[in-house]
């Protein structure tokens, strides 16, 4: 049962060695590795809240890593220009003090209400988890591929047919059909040409999305007969019912042509999916987690939602937003994990408390 009910009590990389026994008890679990979960670490961190990180990638970073780790990025406060992958790299060191745990390649099936009012979460891994409260920072869903539609084909995913690189080593001196016209896809043909026996590039059409400067490197390689570029979409495929030895590539003008290959790689972007957070009684608009905005907190107490994932009057989906919201959501959680205690306001500049808690040294003002 995935919906919130009333039951019966029963790390720059990030650590994510197997994991201890279950149920992990803790104070907070943020779901969603993105910058807005790693900057809710941080936030929870100050007030001393111990929390954990679940993501269904199998990296850090979320969306800025997954999609876009070497494009730039301009609206981060006082940093003028970092990548997707920088801004992870820098969440994930400033974070380092309060050594949040990471539970990565999972998603949370399912959040029960526990008599003490704490949650029980177990993920598709059958990781179990008390906590007191959960913060929703998933941004727009779990990041799924999106998959070639041709029937039959999914029986090689994961031997040919692939949607991610792990080792580029496997298609040494192999031929290797890519399909897609963004960054991925260009990236990969261009990364590939010099270790597969042949790399063919296919796309729909002759105009690309990804960055100008990798559509022209891959031009010229095609022009020095080094990798071809074919218009066309991928219609059908040959095999023997053991292996795929060609597939079918029809273009705009209507003619069918065969390709022999090795491998086939297909970058056709990510499809976010709300996936079983749809099914945890929260309130949900148009596949965003409504909250008020003073603590972002949903419609289930002790439940919060931060980043992309949310709505509320006024919302704009920018990072920095995120950052707020997960400032304003640590405050509001705090009742839930220190009932008796007092949350009073500090700031990093002065407070000899959070520098401890930071552990850097607290500076001497003449």
């Amino acid at each position: 049962m995935n919906e919130v009910v009333d039951h019966p009590a029963s790390h720059n990389t990030p650590d994510t060695h197997a994991e201890p026994p279950s149920p992990i008890e803790t104070d907070a679990l943020i779901v969603g590795a993105g910058p807005v979960g790693l900057f809710q670490v941080f936030e929870l961190g100050l007030l001393e809240i111990k929390a954990h990180v679940i993501d269904s990638l199998p990296v850090v970073g979320g969306q800025c890593v997954e999609l876009y780790p070497d494009k730039p990025i301009y609206d981060i406060p006082a940093v003028p220009i970092c990548t997707g992958q920088e801004l992870a790299d820098n969440l994930l060191k400033q974070i380092e003090p309060f050594g949040a745990n990471f539970h990565l390649g999972q998603e949370v099936q399912i959040v029960e209400r526990l008599e003490d009012r704490r949650f029980f979460v177990r993920t598709s891994k059958g990781t179990e988890f008390i906590t007191k409260t959960i913060f929703i920072a998933a941004g727009v869903g779990s990041f799924q591929p999106r998959s070639l539609k041709v029937a039959g084909i999914d029986k090689y995913h994961g031997r040919q047919l692939f949607y991610r690189v792990r080792d580029p080593e496997l298609f040494r001196d192999k031929d290797i059909v890519i399909c897609g016209g963004g960054d991925s896809a260009l990236d990969w043909a261009l990364n590939l040409v010099d270790i597969a026996q042949s790399v063919i590039l296919v796309h729909r059409r002759d105009e690309f999305r990804a960055a100008p400067a990798s559509v022209a490197k891959m031009r010229a390689l095609c022009d020095d007969l080094r990798m071809q570029c074919l218009v066309g979409q991928v219609s059908g495929f040959e095999d023997n019912h053991e292996a795929l030895h060609r597939i079918k590539v029809t273009g705009g003008d209507g003619v069918t042509r065969t390709l022999e290959l090795d491998h086939l790689l297909v970058f056709f972007g990510l499809s976010p999916q709300l996936g079983p957070i749809a099914q945890w009684g929260l309130e949900i608009e148009r596949k965003q987690v409504g909250v008020d905005t003073e603590k972002f907190e949903t419609n289930v107490p002790g439940i919060f939602a931060v980043g992309d994932i949310n709505t509320y009057p006024g919302k704009k989906k920018l990072i920095l937003s995120g950052f707020h919201e997960a400032a304003l959501a640590a405050f509001g959680a705090a009742p839930y994990v220190f009932p008796d205690k007092k949350i009073h306001m500090q700031y990093t500049t002065t407070s000899t408390k959070l520098h401890k808690v930071l552990g850097v040294e607290s500076p001497v003002f003449d």
